[in-house]
Formats: structure tokens, sequence, C-alpha cells
């Protein structure tokens, strides 16, 4: 007479035998939570743990968005005019803005804006890339205003 063995019964070579997970054990918090709650939340609460971002990289991005340095910059540009530009030149003209490489200009008359452009331009144009950057201030552009 054959016996028939149960293959459930068969133990398994070592390399197939098959390791069960042990939950860890909880602690008491994570118990009161969990009785509390009504469900285990630990697996979720571990995967956004690991998309959490610190808060240094954070502000950096916003900064970077908001490009602060650049309005910075342009708001020295006021200063150096000041600084940098002839003082009768200043009364008449004075920075309006930056865009593009672009320094605008706006002067109060016709007659200065004729001044300016013939004779003074290429001299201011100078003396604020030197003071700010080549790349911040490519051309001015002179505008009645």
């Amino acid at each position: 007479m054959r016996r028939l063995i149960c293959p459930c019964t068969v133990p398994l070579p070592p390399f197939q035998r098959q390791k069960r997970k042990r939950s860890r054990r909880l602690g008491p918090k994570d118990q009161a939570l969990r009785d509390w709650r009504g469900i285990d939340l630990r697996p979720i609460e571990k995967a956004h743990k690991d998309q959490a971002v610190s808060a240094c990289s954070v502000v950096k991005n916003v900064l970077n968005t908001l490009k602060l340095d650049r309005r910075r910059a342009e708001t020295e540009v006021i200063k150096v005019w000041n600084q940098m530009i002839d003082p009768a030149v200043t009364e008449h003209a004075q920075p309006a803005g930056i865009r593009k490489g672009t320094l605008f200009v706006s002067v109060d008359s016709s007659v200065w804006l004729d001044e300016i452009v013939r004779y003074r331009r290429h001299e201011i144009l100078k003396r604020m890339q030197l003071a700010m950057s080549r790349d911040m201030i490519q051309k001015i552009s002179f505008r009645i205003g």
C-alpha cells in the first residue's frame, strides 16, 4: 500500500523556504493612534515621509522664481546712476527700468533728450556697464516722460 503525502506537509529545502515577515511591534503612541483612528496609517505616513522636501530647497526655489537678485540689481541702478553720471544730467534724466538688457531712461525735455543722445549717450553707457555689468545693461533707450 502506498502512502500519499500531502504536499503542504512536506518540508521545503532551505533555499525555497519563505521567511514570514514579522510585523514590527508598535510603540504605545502608535498603538494608541491606531486604536483611536481605527486603522493603521503607518504605510501611508511612510510614503509621505519619503516625499518630504526641506524648507531650504523650497525657499531657494521661490527666490529663484521671483528673481529677487535681478530686482535688487535693478534698484541699484538708480544709486549707480546718481553716483556715476554728471549731476547736470541726473537733474533732467532718471532711469525708469531695465528690460532684457535695455536701460530705459526718462528725460524731462526734448532739449535734454537731444543733448544726451547726441553727445553723452556712449559715455553714459560705458559708465553704467562698468559699474553694473555688460550683460545687465547692453543698451540705453532715452524717452521723454
